[in-house]
Parts: C-alpha cells; structure tokens; sequence
C-alpha cells in the first residue's frame, strides 16, 4: 500500500456517509460530479459513451475487475471533499496523525551492533505540525518516492530525534 492510499484512507474515515456501491450509483455519482456529461467519465474511466449510459441505466451490472478499481477510485477521490478538507484541517491543527508503519530504520554499522539497519514496526502519533508537513506535501502532488522521505523526515525527528 502506498503512503498516498494510506493518507486518503485515514481521512476516509471522517466520511460522513457511505460511498456508492453498485457500479451504476458510483457511475452515476461520477456524472453529477461532471454536470451530466456522460462523454467525460467515459474519458475519465476509458470507456466508451455508450457503456456509461448502459451503466447509469443499471443495464450493466458488474463492470471487469480493472474497470471497477478505476471507478471505485475516481469514486473514492471526489466522495465528500468538504468533510475530507476539514478532517485534514483538524489532523494539521489540532488532533494530528495516528502512524502504523514499518520500515528499515537505523545507520550503517557493523553487524550486530545496536546500531545496525533492522526492521522496526512502529506505531506513534504524529503531532500537529508534522502531520501537516505529511498532508501538504500530499495536497502538493508528491510522487510516492516524496512522502516516503517526507515520512522518514518526520519520523526521525519524532521518534528517534524525539523533537531536537
């Protein structure tokens, strides 16, 4: 699971309401998010016109298993925005992240020592403010490889450097 999966995860869990389940509610969800234009989640999710009119339609029922990871994702990442952007204010102001990690942690050394790489499974809770270093470097765009660092950083000066 990646960093970003994980992320949105955590704030799905602010959701109000459930999300669409059948395929065609999800698709229909999709076209009210594009003001009834049918042509653009048929971009949106590649496929034709015609299959997401079938599926707003529930003559289809059960989209390919690719097709239903697009559709639950795009689902998924429009669902609820509002409750999403204040479950992430309050994580980077006042409640900040629980963190279930686990990674290789430690320095170059001779093996054996205390000192040595090993893997560690770390559970701690982020702070305020470096939860928000982790949720804008996300609303920025980083690629996986950047919030893996971005993790690391905040994790080091969290636990290991416990602040200084």
């Amino acid at each position: 699971m990646s960093i970003d999966d994980a992320l949105t995860g955590a704030l799905a869990g602010a959701f109000t309401r459930p999300m669409p389940k059948s395929a065609g509610a999800q698709v229909r969800y999709l076209v009210r998010q594009h003001k009834g234009s049918t042509k653009a989640v048929a971009e949106l999710l590649g496929v034709s016109q015609r299959t997401v009119e079938r599926y707003v339609r529930d003559q289809i029922r059960r989209p390919r298993a690719d097709l239903a990871a697009r559709l639950a994702g795009e689902v998924r990442r429009r669902w609820q925005p509002q409750v999403r952007a204040r479950a992430r204010k309050a994580a980077a102001t006042t409640g900040g992240l629980m963190v279930d990690v686990r990674a290789r942690f430690g320095f170059t050394a001779a093996p054996g020592t205390t000192d040595d790489a090993r893997m560690r499974h770390l559970t701690l809770a982020l702070p305020p403010g470096q939860a928000a270093r982790l949720l804008d470097a996300q609303a920025a765009g980083a690629t996986d490889r950047d919030l893996q660092q971005v993790t690391g950083d905040v994790l080091g000066e969290v636990y290991f450097r416990d602040g200084g």
